[in-house]
């Protein structure tokens, strides 16, 4: 079994991470899905569908939620799936190489995939001091 990984994003930006990721690496090692919130969605029915996605990524293991920004709508309905049942834990700051860092460690377990998250997510911010 493994962890699922849904990127809860706003709208364009959670396929667009998926798509970038498996340009880098054809043959992802996790499950991976993304729910991108449109605006003005109904909160009540994006968690609904997110709850769907959630439940068929989870074989066991959880649910590792990477949020685009902290305290917006699609984070805010990732942290409620804890709150459904599911078993996750939620990143947010997504960025590509957040992502790509959680496929490189596709073995660990949730806490720890959490903690490679936000490690790879800020070790991925880099400042040009020319």
């Amino acid at each position: 079994m493994s962890v699922g990984v849904l990127l809860m994003t706003h709208e364009a930006v959670g396929k667009a991470l998926v798509a970038a990721a498996q340009h880098v690496m054809p043959r992802l090692p996790l499950q991976v899905d993304a729910v991108e919130v449109p605006p003005n969605a109904d909160p009540d029915v994006m968690r609904a569908l997110t709850a769907s996605h959630a439940r068929a990524l989870d074989q066991g293991d959880g649910v590792l939620v990477l949020a685009d920004l902290y305290g917006a709508t699609p984070c805010n309905i990732g942290l409620s799936l804890a709150d459904l049942g599911v078993r996750i834990h939620c990143v947010s700051g997504l960025n590509l190489p957040m992502l790509l860092r959680v496929l490189n460690y596709a073995e660990k377990p949730l806490d720890e995939l959490a903690q490679i998250a936000a490690s790879g997510g800020r070790g991925g911010i880099f400042i040009d001091h020319a």
